[in-house]
């Protein structure tokens, strides 16, 4: 049957993610700090709106743009935020979550063989989208030595007369990275210079720690050349809702909204509901979940460097990314060992693009006491080994 697929769906590769979950689900007593979603619960003022809305039979389509309400209240955020400006009738776009969001900016930018530069390591998706548009991902790699950071240097070194577009995900799923003001200003100049557009997805933009997040289209002169992603799922705990948003100069909006219109109709409208209450009323809620999750990152972080696995501090979103070095190891044989043996899923970097080989991630959107059994789990795996003394494997030991 394989002759009926299309040689773009037969090369695409699988989700380097799926196979660890696939095999921690086959497995009893398992803890794992795969899974890149939030741990709590959609807080339950959002939930009521939610159900009210079906109760009050709102069960049809919305706008295809999405609820005017709803953008008028993303355009007002933004504004609070950022000082950015965009207009609710043209430039916010209500999307089933970022993954569509992306797609759209991807399809109504590239024509076959263009290329994209994409920072790495990058969550799956983002080169597997480049190509299922129509171009071609080029990485821009990264390294510990420089905190994960992209540099213009990078991206300058594979710039060709085919480059249309530089998708950065920042702050970063998997390393956790927050790109300072100095490289962004990187990443401009090579925009600007190249006349390139910057497609910047910042959906973990909340969730940063004793940094600043800076939206890209805040920087000079890049407004007009920018598509900002982002949405509920991860501030809000809302990622089965399936609400994302796209910030963007009209002309790129509504040409996103004629492939919208055709391939989504709208986003869900009950979801589209749900957020516009998160919006109005769920700035404590993104505090205290914020906060939550800085005790776990620092609980975690503190507990890799001490078993040994060199751990750069992740300054945003929900991920630590661990060295695996001292193991001798490679990244996937070490998580498939590590799952095997102490029943402990972590993802190896490897997964996340070739700069991500050699580490892997680990998600802290999970309880303390996840944590803590993890670490042991992982103490007690290097010390089988001989890679760390007895007395060090619990963290946590007195």
């Amino acid at each position: 049957m394989s002759r009926y697929l299309s040689r773009s769906v037969q090369s695409l590769r699988p989700s380097g993610i799926r196979r660890y979950f696939d095999i921690a689900a086959t497995m009893d007593d398992v803890v794992t700090l795969g899974i890149g979603e939030p741990d709590f619960v959609t807080p339950a003022h959002i939930v009521d709106a939610g159900v009210e809305s079906l109760q009050l039979g709102q069960t049809g389509y919305t706008s295809n743009a999405g609820i005017y309400e709803l953008r008028a209240a993303i355009a007002a955020q933004v504004e609070q935020r950022y000082g950015l400006r965009y207009s609710p009738e043209n430039e916010v776009l209500v999307t089933v979550g970022v993954s569509e969001a992306l797609f759209l900016a991807l399809k109504i930018l590239l024509d076959p063989g263009d290329e994209v530069l994409v920072a790495e390591p990058c969550f799956v998706a983002n080169p597997a989208l480049v190509e299922t548009a129509g171009g071609i991902p080029v990485m821009a790699p990264t390294s510990a030595d420089n905190d994960f950071q992209v540099t213009g240097a990078s991206l300058e070194a594979r710039i060709t007369p085919r480059t249309k577009a530089i998708l950065l995900s920042y702050p970063s799923n998997p390393t956790g990275a927050v790109l300072t003001r100095e490289h962004l200003l990187q990443v401009a100049a090579v925009a600007k210079k190249h006349d390139l557009v910057v497609i910047s997805d910042e959906i973990y933009e909340r969730l940063v720690y004793g940094v600043e997040h800076i939206n890209f289209a805040t920087l000079p002169n890049m407004r007009e050349r920018t598509i900002v992603l982002s949405g509920m799922s991860k501030s809000y705990a809302m990622t089965g809702w399936r609400i994302g948003y796209v910030t963007a100069p009209a002309a790129f909006t509504e040409a996103m909204y004629k492939i919208h219109q055709y391939l989504i109709m709208s986003a869900p409208t009950t979801g589209q509901v749900a957020s516009l209450q998160a919006i109005r009323s769920g700035e404590d809620d993104v505090e205290t979940m914020r906060q939550q999750y800085d005790r776990r990152r620092r609980l975690i972080v503190d507990g890799f460097n001490r078993l040994g696995l060199s751990c750069f501090e992740p300054r945003g979103a929900f991920y630590a990314f661990p060295s695996i070095a001292i193991t001798g190891m490679d990244d996937e044989t070490f998580c498939e060992a590590l799952l095997q043996e102490e029943r402990l899923a972590l993802i190896p970097g490897s997964a996340f693009g070739e700069s991500g080989r050699g580490f892997v991630r680990a998600s802290y959107a999970t309880s303390e006491a996840n944590i803590h059994e993890a670490l042991d789990r992982l103490g007690r795996f290097l010390t089988k080994r001989g890679l760390i003394a007895r007395a060090e494997a619990s963290v946590f030991a007195a």
